[in-house]
């Protein structure tokens, strides 16, 4: 643990390093942190670059482009995640009705009377055909 507390004190040492420039007794240019006797220090700034008018509105342009591609796609996701939870619902549905018809209770409907009207084997049959279809076609 105590290492690191030394490297935390001495990282601001490191970060403020400082580059020297000097020549050889053979005409060579050398660079480096430790300078010799009659070498000159460097003043090292970070390069800025400066961008023209017609280079500003490219990435203007550029990035309005990229914005309204983001734009869209988060659209088009959210638009996905409603059709995929909408076609989820109408599985639970289905899935939820066959299993009703499987029960094996007597299902029945109220006619205009408000009697009961019992459905048939057949009804029941056919019913379950186009649950059991309609789940192979949207729910697979």
């Amino acid at each position: 643990m105590r290492h690191w507390w030394l490297l935390l004190i001495l990282l601001p040492l490191l970060a403020t390093a400082e580059i020297y420039r000097w020549t050889d007794a053979k005409g060579t240019l050398h660079y480096g942190e430790r300078p010799p006797a009659g070498a000159q220090k460097v003043d090292v700034r970070p390069q800025v670059i400066e961008r023209d008018a017609a280079t500003q509105a490219r990435e203007e342009r550029t990035e309005r482009f990229f914005g309204a591609r983001r734009e869209e796609q988060a659209k088009t996701a959210v638009e996905a995640q409603q059709k995929q939870s909408s076609r989820n619902e109408r599985c639970r549905a289905l899935r939820s009705n066959l299993g009703t018809l499987n029960s094996g209770r007597k299902l029945y409907y109220r006619d205009d009377k408000g009697e009961r009207v019992f459905y048939s084997d057949e009804q029941l049959s056919t019913a379950r055909r186009k649950i059991d279809a309609r789940l192979a076609a949207d729910c697979a």
